[in-house]
């Protein structure tokens, strides 16, 4: 009987059991010739030296298993050449990051890795590199290039400002392109009156003007003093038009005579800047006051063979806006003191909706050479107002009673004779006639 009790105790526990794992189905079944004293041994021992059971099969996807045989790292997106090229969408829009690559450590000549450097030291100038690459990658920071060119004219008292080219300027319509024109102001004292502007280029981001535009009454004191402002917009008809980028060049750094290059980034307009202009306009408030009202350019020469003065009104610049549509209907008079009767009054014609009017005309004055240097001639520029009183913008009177560059002048008229001399003059509201009240 015990040998039966044990023999079922066997056969029990066997087929309790998992099989062991084998790569045949066949399983193998226990001898029936065990002896009694393995099979009293057996009950213990099978417990303990039974193996677990296998390890189901992972399952994963199609796609990971693609992507863990072609790609052994992170998965990142492919770039594609739209982000390289921002401009080409509808939309602005900042290209991605550049991807960030392992460097695999590299023998130096000095058999240390890396180029030698310390760890912290690499850290900091990757990152350096890094937020420079973001930087200008900023859609916002980079507005495009503007290439100009600046000439100053000393002997015609002339700034000339050619425009030659803009490159890679920021989209601002819907079609990602812009219909771009370039501004120019003259710093301190920025208005209409010293406002220059090129023709306007359809749907371009990369214009090309080839225009030269040219201010007139520019001194040497002014060149040293005033800053040139160019700003490139994008005009739009149904709305306002929207400022892209702006450069600014300091005078003083053009010499006389010299043609010099410019090729230069758009920038937002510089607060800085705007307070150190405003410092000047502080140090030179009296000059600036009184170059608001505007200035002249007026010719003298005294025709000896006929007796007579002749003066000739060339041009204004900058005169001060009377209007409230920002410009004025500027004419000029002249009266030469003391008074001759109807002989020593004259008018220019009115030039219309202009701060910058060119008269080239010429008036005689029949008058000796010794009663000439007795006597002041009195110039003055007024806004024609229809059914209105005209107001006054500025004057300035050239005589023996007169100082600094109108004394000056008014000399070199009676020196040389028959030598017609030119020269611009500042109008000032002091040079109002003083025989005269307004029209």
């Amino acid at each position: 009987k015990a040998g039966l009790h044990s023999n079922s105790t066997v056969q029990m526990s066997v087929s309790k059991t998992p099989p062991p794992p084998s790569t045949n189905h066949l399983a193998i079944p226990p001898s029936s010739t065990s002896s009694p004293s393995s099979s009293a041994t057996s009950p213990s021992a099978t417990p303990h030296s039974t193996s677990l059971p296998p390890a189901s099969p992972v399952k994963i996807s199609m796609q990971e298993h693609f992507a863990i045989n072609v790609c052994p790292g992170p998965i990142l997106p492919i770039p594609q050449i739209s982000d390289f090229f921002p401009r080409f969408h509808d939309y602005p829009c900042t290209p991605p990051p550049p991807r960030e690559k392992k460097i695999l450590k590299e023998e130096t000549f000095n058999g240390e890795t890396g180029g030698g450097y310390r760890d912290e030291e690499r850290r900091d100038s990757n990152d350096a590199v890094r937020e420079e690459a973001l930087d200008s990658d900023d859609d916002d920071t980079y507005l495009g290039t503007l290439e100009f060119s600046l000439l100053f004219d000393q002997e015609n008292n002339c700034l000339h400002c050619t425009i030659h080219k803009a490159k890679g300027l920021k989209a601002m319509d819907s079609n990602g392109l812009a219909d771009p024109y370039v501004k120019l102001h003259l710093l301190p004292g920025a208005s209409k009156a010293n406002k220059l502007r090129t023709k306007t280029l359809k749907n371009t981001l990369n214009p090309v003007w080839n225009e030269t535009l040219v201010y007139h009454g520019i001194t040497a004191a002014d060149m040293t003093t005033k800053t040139l402002r160019l700003c490139v917009c994008d005009m739009d008809r149904l709305g306002r038009n929207e400022f892209i980028g702006e450069v600014r060049v300091a005078l003083k750094k053009l010499k006389e005579g010299e043609s010099k290059r410019y090729n230069m980034g758009l920038e937002r307009i510089a607060q800085v800047r705007n307070k150190e202009t405003n410092n000047q306009t502080v140090e030179q408030g009296a000059l600036v006051a009184e170059e608001e009202r505007g200035r002249i350019l007026v010719s003298l020469c005294y025709n000896t063979e006929k007796s007579c003065l002749l003066v000739g009104i060339i041009r204004c610049a900058h005169l001060a806006a009377m209007d409230s549509n920002g410009y004025s209907d500027p004419f000029v008079k002249i009266i030469l003191q003391p008074d001759m009767g109807k002989k020593s009054k004259y008018k220019t014609s009115v030039k219309k909706k202009t701060l910058n009017p060119e008269f080239n005309e010429e008036f005689s004055y029949d008058v000796s050479l010794d009663q000439l240097a007795k006597k002041t001639l009195e110039i003055s520029v007024w806004d024609y107002d229809l059914g209105m009183s005209n107001d006054f913008i500025g004057g300035v009177e050239l005589g023996i009673n007169a100082s600094g560059q109108r004394l000056k002048h008014w000399f070199e008229c009676l020196k040389n004779k028959g030598k017609k001399v030119e020269c611009w003059h500042t109008l000032t509201q002091q040079g109002a006639p003083s025989s005269e009240k307004p029209d």
